[in-house]
């Protein structure tokens, strides 16, 4: 039977990229891991191995270097909005340029001497964006993972279905934590239209998004992931649609009996937190009107 070629796509994963700007004896970090892919008119380089249409790979990873230092990095997102546009203008054959990028945060070191450039790596979230150009629109999604939080209190689980094989107990009062992964689409997809503040919208994200979970009186996860999402969508107008991936990283509270001790809530109880197997949530919380266009799969993007 006769092959036709399906979709395809090629480019330099993970060029890390370190741009420090001075002002004055004051520095100020970026610091990127760049994927660029890249599709349009390939069949030819599969079919016959012709190069004709083909930017060599070294070539983006070449390109990435050059616009940190050309352009500076305004924030990832802008970043991403530069190289995305050079690649489909300037090459005829590229219809298409996806550009991920994952950002790393440092922060300042204060009080250390002439630490205006001392610095140490933040241990919270990994910030992330995607965008994607065709030469007539744009699609940005933003997010992040590896954010870890925890309420001590002021959530349950009970009421749940049982069968013959449950044996977990109902709890009115738990641990509820979670390793947040999270995109959020922006509306933004023309050049015609005036482009979010990218820093300011992320830091305002994550701000509506760990108060929600604070703020939340829990009686499930998904109850907590829905209002992080709604008040995200309440709050930034700039972003139709988030998607979250909720790891329930569960803590039991151990068992002290054999050991005359009674581990009770009321008065400091002691917990194990257990790493797997574990829950996963996950949703998709939309603009009414909008379209879902996340990938279910948050690793897939």
């Amino acid at each position: 039977m006769p092959t036709i070629l399906g979709q395809n796509q090629y480019g330099k994963a993970e060029n890390r990229v370190v741009k420090i700007t001075r002002d004055g004896a004051t520095h100020h970090i970026k610091d990127l891991n760049v994927s660029v892919s890249l599709s349009g008119d390939m069949e030819e380089v599969h079919y016959s191995g012709s190069n004709a249409n083909v930017l060599p790979t070294d070539t983006t990873k070449n390109t990435v270097y050059a616009f940190a230092k050309q352009y500076g990095i305004e924030s990832a997102e802008q970043f991403g909005i530069h190289l995305a546009r050079h690649f489909v203008t300037s090459q005829e054959p590229i219809r298409t340029a996806r550009i991920r990028i994952e950002e790393y945060a440092w922060e300042r070191i204060e009080n250390a001497g002439q630490g205006a450039h001392s610095f140490v790596r933040k241990g919270q979230e990994t910030r992330l964006t995607q965008i994607t150009y065709d030469g007539e629109g744009w699609e940005v999604v933003s997010g992040l993972k590896d954010l870890v939080v925890m309420n001590s209190t002021n959530s349950e689980f009970w009421g749940y279905v049982k069968d013959e094989y449950t044996t977990l107990p109902e709890a009115y009062d738990r641990i509820l934590a979670t390793e947040v992964s999270s995109r959020w689409r922006f509306n933004w997809t023309d050049d015609e239209q005036e482009a979010p503040d990218w820093d300011t919208s992320y830091e305002q994200v994550k701000e509506h998004m760990l108060r929600a979970f604070a703020e939340t009186y829990s009686l499930s996860l998904q109850q907590t992931l829905y209002r992080m999402g709604a008040r995200i969508i309440d709050h930034r107008d700039e972003i139709d649609e988030v998607r979250f991936s909720l790891p329930n990283k569960h803590h039991f509270l151990a068992d002290l009996e054999p050991f005359g001790l009674k581990n009770d809530t009321a008065d400091g109880a002691v917990y194990f937190a257990a790493d797997r197997p574990y829950g996963l949530i996950e949703a998709t919380v939309l603009r009414d009107g909008c379209e879902a266009r996340i990938p279910v799969d948050l690793s897939n993007l």
